[in-house]
């Protein structure tokens, strides 16, 4: 579904964003795969090359929410693969924090991280999918639609993305550019794994379709919405999340 394109996913070292590279590649597209620290996007790449040696896929760790950092990667990407098609704004950080004990530094991290390097990324992707004609995806939550009772600055931030996501829809569509977000509900992520029994089945019986999602479930969300299958869809946030926000 993704032959011949060149995608780049924020976040992909683990988790949902693991997931999104494993699917992409699956499905013919080369990847770049951008994480926090070298230790960790090296690991991933070693999983994805173990599983497929065929899989052309390369690894970066800038600082988002630096342009100029940022500016380097994408020329490197466009450089290695000879064009950037889709982006994945995915990388993220959650927060439980009560608002009475929210500390400033806290505020900064999950604004930056959740928010800023969308922005950044979003803006610095432009020229290159002017040229493709391609897609920008964006990583929400369910918590977007409804909120949650602590840790405001996580739905407060995954709100900014989808207002990011259907304000940019507007302003890109003349140059062909497509901009969506996924909005995962509760996913068998390594934290939920963890969870006892007695707070996981609580959680399944809120869940309409009575289970908890796959990271393969968020990407194969992600994948429909970067094919040319979904070439009239734009300013999306597409729920995925088994009718749990319904």
């Amino acid at each position: 579904m993704l032959k011949g394109k060149v995608a780049i996913v924020t976040g992909g070292t683990r988790g949902i964003g693991f997931a999104i590279v494993q699917k992409f590649l699956e499905n013919g597209a080369k990847v770049a795969l951008l994480g926090s620290k070298s230790e960790t996007v090296e690991k991933a790449i070693a999983e994805l090359k173990g599983q497929n040696s065929s899989y052309e896929v390369i690894g970066f760790y800038p600082n988002l929410t630096k342009e100029e950092e940022v500016k380097d990667i994408f020329k490197k990407v466009e450089e290695s693969f000879g064009s950037i098609d889709i982006l994945v704004n995915n990388a993220g950080v959650s927060s439980r924090t009560k608002l009475e004990d929210y500390t400033e530094e806290e505020y900064d991290k999950v604004s930056d991280l959740n928010i800023k390097s969308v922005f950044v990324c979003s803006k610095i992707v432009i020229p290159y999918l002017k040229k493709t004609k391609g897609v920008i995806l964006n990583t929400s939550s369910m918590v977007s639609i409804y909120g949650q009772p602590s840790g405001v600055m996580y739905p407060a931030s995954k709100f900014a993305v989808n207002g990011m996501t259907k304000s940019l829809s507007r302003e890109l569509a003349p140059f062909g550019i497509r901009v969506n977000a996924v909005a995962p509900g509760v996913i068998e992520t390594d934290m939920v794994k963890n969870l006892p029994e007695e707070m996981i089945k609580p959680l399944i019986q809120t869940i309409p379709l009575g289970r908890i999602g796959s990271p393969e479930d968020i990407a194969n969300a992600f994948l429909f919405l970067a094919s040319d299958m979904a070439n009239y869809i734009t300013g999306v946030v597409l729920s995925v999340d088994g009718a749990a926000t319904n």
